[in-house]
């Protein structure tokens, strides 16, 4: 399965509005955005868990990132609710779950090869940095040189510019934003070659924005089972 695999263009997907997939687990299901592979791939999801659902317990290959948007997630680690930003680097595992239901956002397999920084970052947590023009706030969720997530808090009604040398990735958490024709609610996912700047128009509410400054794949992109790295 091929979905947005052509990492040389830019790309929006709405996914609020997008249909739910099951999943192999019963009461968990998908909106896949990005994937290249078929049930182990290289994705990025919204994946929804019904109350009481139990992903069964599985390794993360390939690394596992996630955002909790709804509700709270749950693992035999602890509880992680929303706004919660986590890391689960290659060889780390888990039993996802849900008790009330939950919505996360989620990236699997575009860890670096060797990259093993496992992180928990709770709502509020994290290094706040200097925001850029048109930003209330800006908070560093993950840096290590080759990569930086970021959560930003931007002002209704303004116009903001991100620079873009390595490549960009962003979700829209809350509020709404427009980038050319494209008006983008709650729940839509971006993703910009490098050399392709955002540049946005914020709605009337505002916007908070997870960001991820970084190649698109990593050179040394941890390597999908018979597959090359690329």
């Amino acid at each position: 399965m091929r979905i947005n695999d052509d990492l040389s263009n830019p790309v929006f997907v709405h996914a609020a509005k997008m249909d739910w997939v099951a999943s192999p687990s019963a009461g968990v299901d998908r909106r896949m955005l990005f994937r290249i592979g078929g049930e182990v791939a290289r994705a990025t999801s919204v994946v929804r868990y019904a109350p009481g659902s139990v992903f069964p317990r599985h390794t993360h290959s390939g690394g596992e990132e996630i955002v909790v948007l709804e509700g709270t997630f749950q693992d035999e680690h602890g509880d992680y609710p929303a706004g919660t930003y986590f890391r689960n680097p290659p060889g780390t595992s888990h039993v996802p779950a849900s008790k009330d239901g939950c919505t996360i956002f989620v990236r699997l397999w575009q860890f670096r090869d060797g990259d093993q920084i496992q992180i928990v970052r709770r709502p509020g947590q994290g290094e706040q940095v200097e925001p850029r023009p048109g930003a209330m706030k800006a908070t560093v969720l993950f840096e290590d040189g080759h990569e930086e997530v970021r959560l930003e808090e931007w002002e209704p009604s303004k116009t903001i510019s991100v620079a873009n040398t390595r490549g960009l990735e962003f979700f829209v958490l809350s509020g709404g934003l427009t980038i050319g024709s494209e008006a983008l609610e709650p729940q839509s996912w971006g993703r910009l070659p490098a050399g392709v700047d955002l540049n946005a128009r914020v709605g009337s509410q505002g916007a908070k924005i997870w960001t991820k400054e970084a190649p698109l794949l990593h050179p040394d992109v941890c390597r999908l089972p018979g597959k090359p790295a690329a």
